[in-house]
């Protein structure tokens, strides 16, 4: 009877699952810090995680005993590592509590928590270099940028009424500002991504500048493409990167609050892309690739924020007005002039529309490809301006020119489309 319930309380299948989710935890932490030549390898880890484990099973109060005998271990070492001369190892020593706890959550009975952890744990240690580099090369308005970001993301958020503040249903604080989130995180992301890689190439630094602003991205780039050595077509392809990174990112956002008309929008971008990319990989072949650093502003700024929401603000204000008393057609017509200021925050108010039933899907694509096409056309005259070079403008005109054609004609062959089968 003792065995049956002994056996009832700790289940085999279960307890062997336990072990070898918490040994691996242990295993993986501690063979990074073998690899870094750390007093605590992956002995200690491996057996800091199981005892976290065993000992929750044992009780709560077994673990918390078993949690102040890993601190003493900790203090220890970092006692005799002081004594001989050498450095605290506040890191390894944080790193193997957390271990301890992970193998308590395991004995919980939780899985993807602590795996996860784990995986994150040791890649935070494993990328000490790189992350050195990283926050070393930070700048300061990079910095109040993430903390802003948190700000508007988690402090603001949550206080922003979340009802129509006007007699004529036209302005939600809530909805707007979800917006301006996501735009803002978005943004962040993708500065990061270029701060990480866009000193590696032409093609990624305008790629990446251009998801996170097109226009500046472009006027970034046309400077140095005319006076390197870098061909016509080299510096085109990579202007014309740009613009496909703002239909990418256009798209995606439209996505995110409008997936039904995000397969309708994704037709003639896809074919915009599509020819767009040829050419580029075409460019790619007959050239070396020449690095190119970007000094984009961060895109997470009070300005910035400021900005984006006063133009998405006005112009969801413009295009609800326009498509309430003139229909479809006055909604395509804010939606082509606000490409020409911003098409992000054109993109973002139509996909808000499309989410409120206020313009149906397909008005909602229509309206962010033309303004995506808008944008590119208001790129050129910024590229001249910055290049002075009439060889380089001419054909990234034609190329351009060509790209809205396709877009424009893939959008009229779907409306034809469309009110054929009605």
């Amino acid at each position: 009877m003792g065995n049956v319930g002994f056996t009832h309380q700790f289940p085999p299948v279960e307890i062997a699952a336990k072990l070898g989710v918490s040994l691996g935890i242990g295993l993986l932490v501690g063979l990074e810090r073998e690899w870094a030549h750390k007093d605590l390898g992956v002995r200690t880890f491996a057996i800091s995680a199981l005892l976290g484990m065993v000992t929750w099973l044992l009780g709560p109060s077994f673990a918390l005993v078993s949690m102040a005998g890993v601190i003493v271990v900790i203090v220890y070492v970092n006692w005799r590592a002081f004594s001989s001369g050498g450095t605290l190892e506040a890191t390894t020593s944080i790193a193997l509590l957390v271990t301890f706890a992970l193998g308590v959550l395991v004995g919980q009975g939780h899985i993807f928590t602590p795996v996860a952890s784990a995986v994150i744990l040791t890649a935070l240690l494993a990328w000490k270099g790189e992350l050195r580099r990283f926050a070393g090369g930070l700048r300061p308005e990079e910095i109040r940028s993430a903390v802003l970001l948190g700000l508007v993301g988690f402090v603001i958020y949550p206080i922003v009424p979340n009802r129509y503040v006007d007699p004529w249903n036209l302005f939600n604080p809530r909805d707007a500002w979800i917006i301006v989130v996501v735009i803002a995180s978005i943004g962040f992301v993708n500065y990061v991504l270029l701060k990480a890689y866009g000193t590696k190439g032409i093609y990624f630094s305008a790629f990446l500048g251009g998801l996170v602003n097109s226009t500046a991205a472009a006027a970034e780039l046309a400077g140095p493409l005319a006076t390197e050595t870098a061909s016509v077509d080299v510096s085109v392809a990579a202007l014309l990167l740009t613009t496909v990174a703002m239909f990418v990112r256009n798209l995606v956002i439209l996505g995110l609050f409008a997936p039904a008309a995000a397969g309708t929008a994704a037709v003639p971008v896809l074919a915009m892309g599509i020819v767009a990319i040829i050419f580029v990989q075409r460019a790619w072949r007959r050239s070396e690739r020449a690095a190119v650093e970007m000094q984009l502003e961060s895109p997470v700024s009070v300005r910035h924020v400021a900005s984006f929401a006063v133009l998405f603000i006005s112009i969801q204000i413009a295009s609800t007005l326009t498509a309430r008393y003139f229909g479809r057609l006055g909604f395509v017509g804010i939606s082509v002039l606000g490409g020409l200021v911003s098409s992000a925050s054109t993109s973002a108010t139509a996909a808000k529309m499309v989410a409120h039933g206020q313009i149906d899907s397909a008005t909602g694509a229509i309206g962010v490809v033309l303004a995506c096409l808008a944008s590119a056309l208001s790129n050129l005259p910024v590229i001249y301006r910055s290049t002075r070079n009439s060889a380089l403008f001419r054909q990234l005109t034609v190329f351009t020119m060509a790209l809205v054609l396709i877009g424009i004609a893939v959008l009229g062959i779907r409306e034809f489309h469309v009110l054929g089968n009605w």
